[in-house]
């Protein structure tokens, strides 16, 4: 049994689910809707550079999960599932987790988006187990700071080495799907680098090292 490890924006589902909730919370005037919208936007614009701040984008992204109550969040979060997410599904990403299934690999998402946007997109698309980057809670709810190490770059070879430690898998044989060069430091960890319609940085080292890329589009 291998580790099929799979990155989830722009990978598994046709768009950000960070960015694209976001987007959603400006829709529905949760947020500072104008000023909200330009940093959301100037974050994205950064991470697809690779010169994202990962700390004054978790400050950005999660204050609006402590400065809401969480029975709101949890019925604006089905609801962005419902709207925005289930559109961005992939037939051939289904697909692609179901053979892996049939294998008997066990199915990972890891991902630098946090646990409370990605845990039901993570169950709709019928992984075993899910890393993301976890927002701190307290008795009160959320409190806007993150817990533990992001899941972002480097630090998805940390977290990833974190889980590991508990269970019984390695990364002898393992596979790691990603669009993104941000992920770059994972793919040269596993066995079975693979890109998913990737982005230019992430095409280019795929076709210098000869690593397979395929679409899911």
């Amino acid at each position: 049994m291998a580790l099929a490890i799979f990155d989830l924006d722009n990978t598994l589902i046709a768009g950000d689910s960070d960015h694209a909730w976001g987007q959603f919370l400006v829709s529905k005037n949760i947020v500072d809707s104008d000023w909200y919208q330009q940093e959301n936007n100037r974050f994205l614009e950064d991470y697809q550079t690779g010169n994202l701040d990962i700390k004054a984008y978790l400050k950005f992204a999660l204050k609006p999960l402590a400065d809401n109550t969480i029975s709101d969040l949890l019925e604006w979060r089905q609801e962005f599932l419902n709207s925005v997410i289930q559109p961005l599904f992939l037939t051939k990403a289904f697909d692609l987790i179901e053979a892996h299934r049939k294998k008997g690999d066990f199915l990972l998402i890891v991902t630098a988006t946090n646990r409370f946007v990605t845990e039901l997109i993570a169950t709709a698309l019928g992984v075993n187990d899910l890393i993301a980057t976890e927002p701190e809670q307290d008795h009160t709810g959320f409190t806007g700071k993150v817990s533990g190490i992001p899941s972002f770059k480097e630090g998805k070879i940390t977290r990833l080495n974190q889980w590991l430690t508990n269970k019984k898998y390695s990364l002898d044989g393992s596979f790691f799907y990603s669009d993104s060069h941000n992920d770059l430091p994972l793919l040269e960890r596993v066995d079975n680098p693979v890109a998913v319609d990737p982005d230019d940085i992430l095409r280019a080292h795929c076709l210098n090292l000869k690593w397979p890329i395929i679409s899911l589009r």
